[in-house]
């Protein structure tokens, strides 16, 4: 009991206008209770069943919202660790509010010690134990390091962030199988279906999914502050009209695509604006053609410059940016010899 009521205060101490407030501590029927804030409206899976995927603008709206309360409880120390539609009220007025932080977990540094305050030591870890092991929160939402028994921490938030986005997106549940077995063995094998995201989904969006939804946790989005971030850029890039969307066709295409394989169409996709170039001699640098192209997948490439140099090739050089953020600089080079080096 006394660890319960450790969790109500720090529960408690999550005072923000998306998050489902706790008001107190009941004892009912010698059980303690927590009593939490009423929030009218329905739940972000009833909507999703009702009506599936919802639309941009109002989906980029309220994954801000949940990106924000996440934020908040990261910073006060806490894990959700059970973020699903089913735990997100939409309330009348159009707002998001997280609830049911009952799996909550208090931050640990790497050395085992509390990250602040004696509460956050002394909260409790609730946990359900399987014969295969320690799973806890709700299997399709569940990290892999999750489904796999194993510690978690924000990260595992930030996933089930990312799978909530998508379904908001695509109507439809990311990794759910016919049982829970079957929907772990997803998570931890396949990855998602990216071709299914609407054709009008933002590349900035796009590359936030594929940040969160990294099965390598350490090669995933560490902050839930950074996801708020690129949803506000989408935001507004998407009121000023301004449309950084791929076509429907680099929509479709596999996440699997190679650098080279996207070098090859700015290549061939440069030579066609082009039209009036063609293969000759030496070209005065003030002749480069400048272009900018986003592909759809693991790559993005800005500044790009075309043109052609004095040994007849056609050179592509300019800023390459990858999932990881990690930027570089390379020049491509087309040769009748070497398609791209």
């Amino acid at each position: 009991r006394a660890r319960f009521e450790r969790e109500c205060r720090l529960l408690a101490s999550l005072n923000h206008p998306h998050i489902a407030s706790v008001l107190g501590l009941e004892d009912a029927s010698g059980a303690p209770a927590l009593v939490m804030e009423l929030v009218e409206g329905q739940t972000l899976a009833e909507r999703l069943d009702a009506h599936g995927a919802i639309e941009m603008g109002e989906t980029l709206a309220l994954a801000r919202q949940i990106a924000e309360a996440v934020e908040f409880a990261h910073e006060k120390g806490i894990v959700h660790r059970d973020l699903k539609p089913g735990n997100i009220k939409l309330t009348p007025d159009g707002a998001a509010k997280v609830l049911d932080f009952g799996l909550a977990k208090a931050l640990a540094a790497e050395d085992g010690s509390a990250q602040s305050s004696p509460q956050i030591t002394q909260s409790p870890t609730m946990s359900v134990g399987t014969q295969a092991g320690v799973l806890l929160g709700t299997a399709a939402y569940m990290a892999p390091e999750q489904a796999r028994g194993r510690s978690v921490d924000k990260r595992a938030d930030i996933w089930a962030f990312g799978v909530v986005l998508f379904e908001m997106l695509t109507g439809r549940q990311l990794f759910a199988g016919e049982t829970v077995s079957d929907t772990i063995a997803r998570i931890l094998e396949r990855q998602p279906e990216w071709a299914s995201l609407p054709a009008r989904t933002p590349v900035r969006v796009r590359e936030l999914l594929r940040r969160c939804l990294e099965k390598d946790a350490k090669q995933r989005l560490r902050d839930m502050g950074d996801a708020r971030l690129e949803l506000e850029a989408a935001i507004a890039q998407l009121a000023s009209g301004v449309s950084d969307a791929p076509t429907a066709a680099a929509a479709a295409s596999s996440p699997a695509k190679t650098l080279g394989t996207v070098a090859v169409g700015l290549l061939l996709g440069g030579l066609a604006i082009a039209g009036g170039f063609a293969l000759r001699g030496a070209m005065q640098p003030r002749e480069t053609l400048h272009v900018s192209i986003v592909p759809p997948d693991d790559v993005v490439m800005n500044a790009v410059q075309l043109g052609f140099g004095d040994d007849h090739a056609l050179y592509a050089s300019g800023a390459i940016r990858g999932s990881d953020s990690r930027s570089a600089t390379g020049i491509y080079r087309r040769t009748p010899s070497t398609l791209i080096e």
